[in-house]
């Protein structure tokens, strides 16, 4: 099995230390649920501080496809088809989901 470390201030240690007797765990065992939701391409967004940008670019990108839909649907499925390949190329998206 791999190791992973990490650096963490000792206040945010204490606090995970102190929930992990509350519920009964080590440390570990608290935080490899978390671990492995970020590590799973199929499960809900983690948390990043970059929330606010990235909700403002989703934001924009759906203003310019209503745009383009209406002026050429092909092209916006040219487009989209175009940015799933890229996401698929990065691990960003599941390959089930390629259409």
């Amino acid at each position: 099995m791999a190791h992973l470390s990490i650096r963490i201030d000792d206040e945010l240690h204490g606090r995970l230390a102190r929930r992990a007797r509350v519920v009964g765990v080590t440390i570990t065992e608290l935080i490899r649920p978390l671990l492995e939701q970020a590590a799973d391409p199929r499960s809900g967004y983690v948390y990043t501080t970059q929330d606010e940008i990235l909700s403002g670019v989703i934001q924009t990108l759906s203003i310019v496809a209503a745009s383009v839909r209406k002026r050429s649907p092909e092209l916006l499925e040219e487009g989209m088809a175009d940015a799933r390949q890229m996401l698929l190329d990065r691990g960003l998206l599941d390959p089930e989901q390629r259409s």
